[in-house]
């Protein structure tokens, strides 16, 4: 009986607290030093619970709510409140020592509250919520006595609102009578514990939770990170704060009716694309092809029986395998859990060319409004997305980042705001672009969510209420495949959909792939070892995540596809002495790489058509540029305009201009010039649909070549120039650099882009593999497996190439072990939410891949008067004294291009950039390359190592 009275007692407090005077007001949460205003603590609570609850409703998928639900072992409703009141409560530690940092609202602090301060120490407001509300919690009858207690997981994820998770000892700083001592008198302890009761009164989270499952933990920290946020906008509270409620139920009251409107705003609210046809929705295609119809049949119905799952789809490039996976996308989005994609790719490059298929793809489907956005750390170079300003006061990751305002000096010409596919405002923001429904990014920016990085929670959430499709696997050496796998052991526990995409994947690889995702969904590996887990080629597998069943495409429908496709081509080896070779003065004279090459585009030149010469390294590539430049005649005015160079090291507004033109020029539908030749790197091996006519490349490993093959008579329908009709198909010319005996013999500098077991045993294996075409796609998986998946039958009879495969099976085992160092752990091996966070990484230092990072360097001018200008002419002048605008952030930004970081190690103060700009995230790490506006020639030393920008041919390094 007395238990109900007192129960009754609270109540009766807590509707007072909720009226007019009830309780102290006068603790800050917010404060603007422009307009001295002041923002009451508690009614930013309570924005952030209203706030929160819209989130739920408007912003998390079905399949997200039912995870959290079932992972605090209540009901859906039941779980709405408690996700509002954990939000709420995240600054509840604010009710401390944090008043006394602003001296003007700390003067506004009641009298009561500031003459009871006792001895408290500061902490950050974080920590110090994460303490006080874990004796809240168990008085209110959570259970907090271990570390995986729903008292303390909510206590840590209050902790994890600022982006990391942190240990709480529930023993030591986090015991009441510590926390009593620490965070201020009786006053301020009886404050929180009001403001504690109010924001529960007010949600209606009055049922404890059962239990608190890690997956929930991270998703409900992701939505309070969300709320918190856009509860914070300063066009949100300070409105509110100069005309403030009488009382909390009241601000209460509007905040919930406010909260949709500011979602909306957002541009978070998910939508559902309408019903399109497929030839409206994919470009005017005529009819699926087999693969993608075995898809919408086969696959669809496995879906609807077993839930979501994770589905690999092998083909030979060009194939239709990006088609496939959209509607693989469509098929597990239809089932309700799952709304928006995300598609990954490993280069700016290809993300550049994606952005434009998906974007396309959204908008065929007429929405009133589906934002998609583009993630790579240089979305501002894609002019089809820039249109988009930066903004040099907001913070940002390594994300771009994206202002919420017009900038005044917006170029002429860019995209119409209005475009339905434009993300909104809030969401070009930081690392919030990710949260957009449709995205496309490099597998970094996923990646990220499996590393111990501030927001990895946010990132998680994002990444997880859609589907998630992963393009070119195959791309992935082994220090980011390990990576992968954690990500897709994640994904799986999070009921998220996954499409595997490539054209060159070993089977061991998709097998793991496939575990890892099996293992998060509750299938641990010795329960999967026996499934054989190897897709068809060309074809699909899919495995649902509900029991680990296995679904293939039927073999009718894969010969039938195979059929349909089916091709020959010839790859020819040449050996050839690489200029970095000396030979003996009694040797016979060879033919050189810069021969072989103009021998095979001198046709081009002479009578037409389109080449690409695939170039091993940009210094290979400015010299072939060079080369063919003068060795032949070229037509129509000379080689301007008809000889291309495009590598990583030309400045970021010229590369993606140049790569822009090549996809447009050599696209399926596009108006193909009568000559062009493209001198390139690796920058098109990848998700680029371009059809050219001649091919030539440097030795490289064999799926990077089968990837170019893609490229090489990709569409039928195109007329091969008059001077080919003897040849009946296409052949790539692959360049072997061997020495005087003929013996491979890799230049110095291709020894640090790859393991140099794979060009090695790419050279055996079409040196010994017997004379004829191969036949595609039927002959890829073996030609993948004889050198990248079991090369045992190779490496047998050289002990040469027996030795280089023991040095690469050591540097693969390397690779993954550095990388499993840095992994978050498996769900089932987190004992607290802490373990998440057991190292201290942003974004910006976190490795995805082995090596020492880039930096990016800046190519200025420097005047005889002393300006600094981003040409020699002195046309576009830097400021120096003053913060660049947001225009002028991007012009710096889209000139810039990376360099290996030991280039530039020995730098000098003339290669720092202006004291303006070290506060702009974005610029504050840039090296500036100062060149003389007079002699632009004259290059740049750093230490041993001389740079300079040259017109043609982009950066030129040399070493002394």
């Amino acid at each position: 009986m007395t238990g109900v009275v007192e129960a009754r007692e609270q109540l009766v407090g807590v509707r007072e607290d909720a009226r007019g005077s009830g309780i102290d007001l006068t603790p800050w949460g917010k404060f603007d030093r422009g307009e001295l205003a002041v923002y009451p603590l508690l009614f930013h609570l309570l924005d952030v619970a209203a706030v929160a609850g819209v989130v739920w409703d408007r912003y998390l998928t079905r399949g997200q709510r039912r995870l959290i639900a079932v992972g605090l072992g209540v009901t859906l409703a039941e779980a709405r409140c408690l996700v509002m009141f954990i939000a709420g409560l995240h600054d509840l530690g604010k009710v401390s020592a944090f008043q006394e940092q602003e001296a003007h609202p700390w003067a506004r602090v009641s009298d009561t509250l500031r003459a009871d301060t006792r001895n408290w120490r500061r902490m950050p407001h974080e920590r110090a919520s994460m303490h006080s509300v874990l004796q809240l919690l168990a008085e209110a009858g959570y259970p907090a006595d271990t570390s995986d207690s729903p008292g303390v997981l909510v206590a840590q994820i209050l902790g994890g609102h600022h982006g990391r998770f942190l240990q709480i000892d529930i023993d030591g700083a986090a015991k009441a009578s510590r926390v009593n001592l620490t965070l201020g008198g009786l006053a301020w302890q009886d404050l929180r514990r009001r403001y504690f009761a109010l924001v529960r009164h007010l949600t209606g989270a009055t049922v404890v939770p059962a239990d608190v499952s890690v997956q929930a933990a991270v998703l409900i920290t992701g939505v309070g990170i969300i709320a918190d946020r856009l509860a914070s906008q300063r066009h949100y509270w300070l409105p509110k704060a100069q005309a403030p409620a009488f009382g909390a139920g009241e601000h209460y009251a509007q905040a919930v009716r406010d909260a949709p409107a500011l979602i909306e705003q957002s541009g978070l609210a998910r939508i559902s694309l309408p019903h399109t046809p497929f030839t409206h929705a994919h470009g005017g295609l005529t009819a699926p092809n087999d693969l993608q119809a075995s898809v919408t049949e086969q696959l669809a119905l496995a879906v609807g029986e077993k839930g979501p799952g994770i589905l690999v789809v092998t083909d030979a490039t060009g194939g239709g395998k990006t088609v496939t996976a959209l509607e693989a996308a469509r098929i597990f989005n239809a089932g309700g859990d799952t709304a928006g994609i995300l598609w990954l790719l490993p280069t700016m490059a290809t993300t550049n060319a994606a952005y434009d298929v998906l974007e396309a793809y959204v908008a065929a489907h007429r929405p009133e409004h589906a934002p998609v956005s583009l993630v790579h750390s240089h979305s501002y170079d894609n002019t089809a997305y820039s249109d988009h300003r930066l903004a040099a006061h907001e913070p940002s990751t390594s994300d771009a980042f994206w202002p919420g305002e017009d900038d005044a000096d917006t170029p002429a010409g860019e995209r119409p705001e209005e475009r339905v596919t434009v993300p909104d405002g809030w969401l070009r923001g930081w690392d919030r672009a990710l949260l957009a429904q449709f995205t496309v990014a490099t597998h970094d920016q996923a990646l990220m969510a499996a590393l111990p990085v501030r927001f990895s929670a946010l990132r998680m959430l994002a990444i997880s209420g859609r589907t998630v499709i992963v393009d070119e696997v195959h791309a992935l050496p082994p220090f980011m495949r390990q990576v992968l796998g954690r990500l897709l052991h994640w994904l799986g526990a999070l009921g998220c959909p996954v499409v595997l995409l490539s054209a060159t994947l070993p089977a061991q690889v998709s097998s793991e792939l496939i575990r890892s995702y099996l293992d998060g969904a509750g299938h641990p590996h010795p329960e999967t070892a026996h499934l054989d887990c190897h897709p068809p080629y060309p074809g699909w597998l899919y495995a649902a995540a509900s029991d680990a069943s296995l679904t293939r495409i039927t073999p009718a429908a894969a010969a039938a596809h195979a059929a349909r496709n089916r091709r020959r081509a010839d790859i020819r080896l040449h050996p050839v002495r690489h200029s970095s070779c000396t030979d003996p003065e009694d040797a016979l004279v060879r033919e050189t790489r810069l021969e072989r090459i103009t021998q095979e585009i001198a046709p081009v030149a002479e009578a037409g058509g389109c080449a690409a010469i695939y170039c091993a390294t940009v210094a290979d590539a400015q010299t072939t540029y060079a080369h063919l430049h003068t060795a032949l005649d070229w037509p129509d005015g000379g080689p301007g305009g008809q000889l291309l160079l495009l590598h990583a090291r030309l400045p970021g507004h010229e590369s993606e201009a140049l790569t822009r033109h090549v996809r447009t020029a050599l696209f399926r539908t596009g108006e193909r010039p009568k000559r062009l030749v493209v001198v390139t790197t690796s920058l098109l091996d990848m998700s680029l649909d371009i059809d050219v006519d001649v091919m030539v490349s440097d030795l490289a490993a064999l799926h990077t070549l089968l990837q170019r093959l893609g490229r090489l008579w990709r569409f039928d329908h195109i007329a091969r120039p008059d001077w080919m009709r003897q040849q009946d198909r296409p052949r790539l010319t692959v360049l072997q650099p061997t020495d005087h005996r003929g013996h491979l013999q890799l230049p110095p500098a291709w020894r640090g882009l790859d393991s140099p077991f794979l060009p090695r045993a790419t050279a055996a294996y079409l040196a010994h593999r017997p004379d004829g075409p191969l036949t595609l796609p039927d002959d890829v998986q073996h030609l993948v497996e004889s050198v990248h998946g079991d090369p045992d039958d190779l490496t047998q009879a050289d002990a040469v190439l027996q030795r280089s495969h023991t040095l690469h099976h050591a540097r693969q085992r390397t690779e993954e072990h550095h990388s499993a160092l840095h992994l978050v752990p498996a769900w089932h091996d987190a004992l607290s939410l802490s373990d998440l966070h057991r190292q201290n990484l942003h974004a910006s230092q976190a490795a995805t891949r082995l090596g020492v990072m880039p930096r990016r360097l800046l190519p200025v001018y420097r005047t005889p008067g002393g300006r600094l200008t981003l040409d020699a002419a002195g046309t576009q002048p830097l400021p120096r004294h003053r913060k660049p605008t947001t225009a002028q952030t991007r012009r710096i930004l889209q000139h810039t291009l990376p360099v290996p970081a030991p280039w530039v190690a020995e730098g000098s103060r003339r290669n720092q950039v202006p004291d303006s700009w070290r506060t702009h995230a974005l610029l504050a790490d840039l090296v500036l390359l100062p060149q003389d506006a007079e002699d632009p020639a004259q290059p740049v030393r750093f230490g041993r190592h001389s740079l300079r920008l040259d017109a043609a041919l982009g950066l030129v390094h040399t070493e002394a």
